[in-house]
């Protein structure tokens, strides 16, 4: 049976409160063997490396973009601290989840964009990989990139132009799909995820959030009690919408995906390999 990489939960949501160890459960019950949880603000910061170590998974240290008008003064201090006490600890994959956000109204973006570079020069300090927020941001994130000379990552939830997706890649990215895929009006993602580069895309769940179709609940069902929270457990559900549009099987498509994931996050793939270096060899 296929492994499977998530390379985007975020699993100390409070969404996953009543039932996390079930949550976690469900996902390696599927086969969804290790999962990349990305921090969004100071005070999750100790959060997300306990749950990872706790779990036997990875988590990514970062200030969201949605998060930094809320943040502490010395909010990109308290970062710098904390990469730098844990810069030995293995399971730290990335900075993360940093970046812009041009799509939710009212937010400052000049705010937004000290953040994202003062992180992306603590992440070449670190000399750690990056996991960015890609919503209506595309060509101010790669502006910033092209000065900042970090080492690559994932641009998660993409959904720019073909054009902007090969910026990504020539930079040294991966490029994230998840939910959204699933969707059949999803048309501009759907079509990215089937002629970009194989060795460009890998998978997320981005749960609880970005739940795929068999999931999705509209404003009113949700008004009568109906969940529409995401979880891990649904990523090889997920990778069947990839495989079908690529061709692939779902073992080439787990395969792919999670080379994909280890070489844009070399720290992941440690762990990765001691557990499925048989399989990967297979």
């Amino acid at each position: 049976m296929p492994h499977w990489i998530d390379t985007h939960c975020h699993l100390d949501a409070p969404e996953f409160d009543a039932d996390r160890p079930a949550v976690v459960e469900r996902a390696r019950a599927a086969e969804v063997s290790l999962l990349v949880v990305p921090a969004v603000e100071c005070a999750h910061f100790d959060r997300v490396r306990t749950l990872a170590h706790a779990t036997g998974n990875t988590y990514a240290l970062g200030l969201h973009p949605l998060c930094v008008h809320r943040q502490p003064a010395d909010a990109l201090a308290q970062l710098a601290q904390a990469l730098d006490t844990h810069r030995r600890d293995e399971r730290l994959v990335a900075v993360g989840e940093i970046g812009l956000d041009g799509f939710v109204p009212g937010l400052d973006w000049a705010i937004q964009e000290r953040f994202y570079a003062a992180q992306l020069a603590l992440a070449r300090s670190a000399d750690l990989p990056v996991i960015l927020h890609v919503r209506r941001s595309a060509d101010g994130l790669l502006k910033h990139l092209r000065r900042a000379g970090v080492r690559g990552g994932i641009a998660h939830a993409f959904n720019g132009s073909v054009q902007q997706a090969q910026a990504f890649i020539d930079l040294g990215f991966r490029l994230g799909f998840g939910g959204t895929m699933t969707f059949e009006r999803a048309l501009q993602i759907r079509r990215l995820a089937q002629t970009l580069p194989a060795g460009s895309i890998v998978l997320e769940t981005d749960a609880p959030d970005i739940p795929p179709h068999w999931r999705y609940r509209t404003a009113d069902e949700r008004a009568r009690g109906l969940t529409s929270r995401n979880e891990p457990a649904e990523l090889p559900r997920i990778a069947e919408t990839l495989a079908a549009l690529r061709g692939w099987s779902l073992e080439e498509t787990a395969a792919i995906t999670s080379a994909n994931a280890c070489a844009a996050l070399p720290r992941l793939a440690q762990w990765w390999h001691s557990r499925f270096a048989p399989y990967d060899r297979a």
